[in-house]
């Protein structure tokens, strides 16, 4: 994909649905390179965090906050990526790059994702506007309904923020809220092929299966916010940091470092799993 502005039609698809799929929006190669330092890089593994969900089947995810010289950096500060977010994000401050997450569900045994909104998370690092909070899921794998693709109700980001509370070890979203979206607002299963791009709204409910299949399903997921986006709570500075934005060769012809010296975060000092008192 060339870093073209996403088209009228694809604006008007997101803010009315709360996500758009882009195809191809990285090429094999890029794919290629992206799983292949994810599972050659120590620092991922060593980095990574279990998180259960209800069934007691362990989510696995390795979090980092500030983009760096290594291919996901690469990806994370593409002209690609940031052309379409600060379309999409409200606001016309500088994009800025609150985090991003290698998601590694694993065959058989990678669990579910319980349903929830990201701003339900972010709702505790008390950023000011979910309008101004937006992720990219890149697929380096296949995701489907048989290994845990990821399910969204389109059209729930005009909900609002909904309540949260503990699923598991997870953050999870009102189950009554929920099924009354289910019950107004479609199911989608958003099946992607490595390379594609699902873009969301911060306030898209979603969530996805345990991996019951053969194969893995991995992910990385970039997650913007505009510099004008005040965190109350969040000790990252990634977050006020205005992207700096690199060509879309740097993916695959820059000299690419190791994530060693990133910043990853620690379950324990993510605000977002401890308790505050308003998720009873």
């Amino acid at each position: 994909m060339t870093n073209k502005p996403l088209s009228a039609q694809q604006l008007s698809d997101y803010h009315r649905d709360g996500y758009l799929i882009v195809k191809d929006f990285c090429s094999a190669a890029e794919v290629e390179k992206l799983y292949s330092t994810a599972l050659n890089d120590d620092a991922m593994r060593k980095n990574a965090l279990d998180l259960n969900d209800q069934s007691g089947k362990k989510t696995r995810l390795s979090l980092w906050f500030t983009p760096g010289n290594d291919v996901f950096g690469y990806l994370t500060r593409s002209q690609k990526m940031i052309t379409p977010v600060n379309q999409l994000l409200d606001g016309d401050a500088p994009v800025c790059h609150f985090h991003s997450k290698l998601m590694q569900k694993e065959p058989r045994v990678g669990g579910a994702w319980e349903w929830h909104q990201d701003y339900g998370y972010w709702y505790k690092n008390q950023f000011m506007f979910p309008d101004q909070l937006m992720s990219v899921m890149v697929a380096l794998t296949n995701a489907n309904k048989e290994n845990g693709c990821l399910q969204v109700i389109k059209g729930s980001h005009k909900l609002g923020r909904v309540n949260h509370g503990f699923a598991g070890e997870q953050v999870g979203a009102d189950m009554v809220m929920v099924n009354n979206a289910l019950q107004t607002m479609p199911l989608v299963y958003c099946e992607l092929q490595p390379g594609d791009a699902l873009l969301f709204h911060s306030n898209l409910l979603h969530r996805s299966e345990a991996n019951l299949s053969d194969g893995p399903r991995w992910s990385v997921i970039s997650c913007y916010s505009r510099q004008s986006n005040i965190a109350y709570n969040e000790t990252s500075t990634s977050w006020k940091t205005p992207v700096e934005i690199v060509p879309d060769e740097a993916i695959l012809e820059w000299d690419a470092g190791s994530l060693s010296n990133n910043d990853f975060l620690a379950k324990e000092n993510d605000p977002a799993l401890k308790e505050t008192g308003w998720e009873k």
